[in-house]
């Protein structure tokens, strides 16, 4: 893993207000939370299909997420529920949405790979890898053609993308174009069940974009304030010159694939090394140390997170399933 550029992204806690370092732990454990609670729902046979969690990652939403203002734009990957969260999307919803119920998000046709939300410009939720970065490129080209300046479009996607024909094409016309997009490529290493250095003949992520004309930077994704820090002066520079830059954020899931990856292709002991690194434990360790937090402060943040969890599970659960009579609804039939 690469390091985060010292000289310009702190790991100093103190460089911060108490609440803002509070908020960014309530982030995390919310959706740590919730992703573990899905996870239990998942093995109970209330959540189905396919189910890919972020437990590890989430040092990145939590540091990205409050960067974008309301008028941005998110693109994210079927492994988005903590980038939804975060945006605004209701936990209810999203959980109705696991459910498959009427009430998600979705309307329950869209489940954890496809969460939605026109409210808080949350396009997805994308289950094809890479798909999510032409429709960035697409909104914010519309942006850019509608005169609306100082938008940002950030495009969430994992490094199995890198491999794709789109992720040239994509960063091609966002240069090409100079649009507004802020591509961030989570990098944990495997994309499904194969290791980077087995599919990518080059790893440094950031010289593929840099191949482009796209400003780069690698960033410690384990550390929520580097990730925050490096992603407000990238949201700034896009919001100032209309051009698209690139983020690879270095971090690691602790959990498999999806829930139904065997999981046979990595150490055991290689996971067990990256939890030490994990996002929340470190910070509150430097917040504790620092006297910005007590336990009793994250045994606060947890109870709360937990309530918000059952809370959403009691909503999935009285939840509705759609009506057969509605199945045609904005596919073959516009909504009424």
């Amino acid at each position: 893993m690469k390091p985060e550029e010292p000289s310009r992204f702190t790991t100093d806690v103190t460089k911060y207000p108490r609440a803002f370092c509070l908020a960014r732990v309530r982030d995390m454990v919310r959706i740590r939370r919730l992703e573990e609670r899905c996870a239990e729902l998942y093995g109970a046979g209330k959540i189905r299909g396919f189910l890919h969690l972020y437990i590890g990652e989430e040092a990145v939403a939590a540091g990205v997420m409050p960067n974008l203002a309301r008028d941005d734009a998110v693109v994210a990957t079927y492994r988005e529920h903590g980038h939804a969260l975060l945006r605004g999307v209701s936990m209810n919803v999203i959980m109705a949405e696991m459910y498959g119920k009427q009430e998600g998000c979705s309307r329950g046709r869209g489940g954890s790979m496809h969460l939605f939300d026109v409210a808080t410009r949350f396009f997805g939720g994308n289950a094809i890898v890479g798909g999510g970065l032409p429709l960035a490129v697409g909104l914010a080209l519309a942006d850019k053609m509608s005169g609306r300046k100082g938008r940002v479009t950030a495009c969430f996607f994992g490094e199995g993308a890198v491999a794709e024909g789109v992720f040239h094409e994509s960063l091609n016309l966002a240069a090409l174009w100079r649009l507004p997009v802020l591509f961030l490529c989570e990098n944990n290493l495997y994309a499904m069940g194969t290791a980077l250095a087995r599919s990518e003949s080059q790893i440094d992520l950031t010289r593929k974009a840099a191949s482009y004309g796209i400003a780069t930077r690698h960033i410690n994704g384990m550390n929520v304030l580097a990730v925050h820090e490096a992603a407000k002066a990238a949201v700034d520079a896009v919001r100032a010159d209309g051009l698209p830059h690139f983020i690879e954020f270095h971090t690691y899931r602790f959990r498999a694939h999806s829930m139904f990856d065997a999981e046979l292709y990595r150490d055991k002991a290689e996971v067990e090394r990256w939890k030490q690194h994990g996002p929340i434990h470190t910070f509150t360790d430097r917040l504790k140390a620092a006297g910005m937090m007590t336990e009793d402060d994250f045994a606060a943040i947890d109870r709360d997170a937990i309530a918000e969890v059952d809370a959403a599970v009691a909503f999935a659960e009285a939840g509705t399933w759609e009506p057969v009579e509605q199945l045609k609804r904005d596919v073959t039939t516009p909504a009424a």
